[in-house]
């Protein structure tokens, strides 16, 4: 029987992307769907990816399929054939990456989840059938011009920090699950208004646009394939593009650009930024901006403890790192759950 899994270490699997000089084009889809049996379902698609040579992490469950891929741009048009041979993905839309070079990903993982995006939604009563209106990017255009249209960002605050659209409203958490009821409760008296959610690649803000139905809001609509095909569509009609700044993505890149505007600042030093890194020290792995000036001061690290620990030996910091939960370790000023050596950046 196949290994339906990888058994190779990171380290070499990066080693292998780096050396590839065959392109990568980066994708993402999900699709809501009933599959009744998703580990059969995952092994199946796993074989079927894995001879196409494709990476990246994709979540299947009873309501259907997540990904974020990459695969060998000599491979894409065999990618498409086979997923369309899936009949509830047949005209399945692809999000192409808008800034891309390929090196997003460096192995395949197919993981069974509960939900393909957690929603803490256990209401029986839930529908995702009953979903808010698409609209397309020219349609978000228009509907945007008219002031009283409310713009919901169903991202994260780390999301939203490095990119928005114009007047778009920030639901200030880091999980999905705090946010559908966070959006009811700042909107509860807008009941009637004309309401567009939107979202990194569409998943979430069509599962948002549902909950806000199912609380009793009336007009609802979700951008359909969220930024990504937001951008692509505007730069290839040649529409107005209102998304200001950059668009955080969940794979190695941690962002493409869609508009020339810097709207964040280094974490640091205060200084116009908007690029997410991970901490040097292995330890701490914080995720959090930093211009190139602090890049350099601090070889990557979030602080001068981290910088120091990162120039120890390689042994001594294993010792270090023994029993820490790095769990999600994300920069934010408001929370309280960071280690206190990591306060300095703050």
């Amino acid at each position: 029987m196949a290994v339906l899994h990888n058994r190779v270490s990171q380290e070499e699997l990066k080693k292998r992307l780096m050396e590839e000089t065959e392109p990568r084009t980066t994708i993402s889809f999900y699709q809501y769907f009933f599959i009744e049996d998703p580990q059969v379902f995952r092994d199946e698609l796993y074989r079927n990816l894995d001879a196409l040579k494709v990476f990246g992490r994709i979540y299947v469950a009873n309501e259907g399929i997540n990904a974020q891929i990459s695969v060998p741009s000599g491979n894409f048009e065999a990618l498409k054939a086979y997923l369309y041979s899936i009949e509830p993905l047949n005209g399945l839309r692809l999000n192409i990456a808008v800034d891309d070079d390929g090196k997003s990903f460096w192995v395949l993982k197919i993981k069974v989840r509960e939900k393909i995006v957690a929603d803490g939604i256990d209401d029986p009563a839930f529908d995702m059938r009953n979903k808010g209106r698409y609209v397309n990017a020219e349609e978000f255009n228009k509907l945007t011009d008219d002031p009283d249209t409310i713009v919901i960002d169903m991202r994260n605050y780390y999301e939203y920090e490095v990119g928005h659209f114009e007047r778009a409203i920030e639901v200030p958490s880091d999980t999905f699950r705090e946010q559908l009821p966070m959006a009811v409760e700042m909107m509860k008296d807008k009941k009637e208004k004309n309401i567009i959610m939107y979202c990194t690649g569409g998943i979430r803000c069509e599962k948002a646009s549902a909950y806000m139905l199912h609380q009793g809001f009336r007009n609802v609509f979700h951008l359909e394939g969220g930024i990504i095909n937001y951008a692509n569509k505007a730069m290839e009609l040649g529409l107005p593009n209102k998304f200001r700044g950059k668009n955080f993505v969940f794979d190695n890149r941690l962002g493409e650009r869609i508009s020339d505007e810097v709207i964040a600042h280094c974490h640091q030093c205060g200084e116009p930024a908007d690029t997410h890194t991970n901490c040097a020290n292995e330890g701490c792995h914080l995720l959090f901006i930093q211009c190139k000036k602090c890049a350099e001061k601090y070889e990557g690290c979030c602080s001068d403890e981290c910088l120091e620990v990162k120039r120890m030996p390689e042994e001594q910091q294993k010792e270090l790192r023994k029993g820490i939960v790095k769990d999600q370790n994300i920069f934010n000023k408001s929370r309280a759950r960071l280690r206190p050596r990591l306060k300095s950046v703050q």
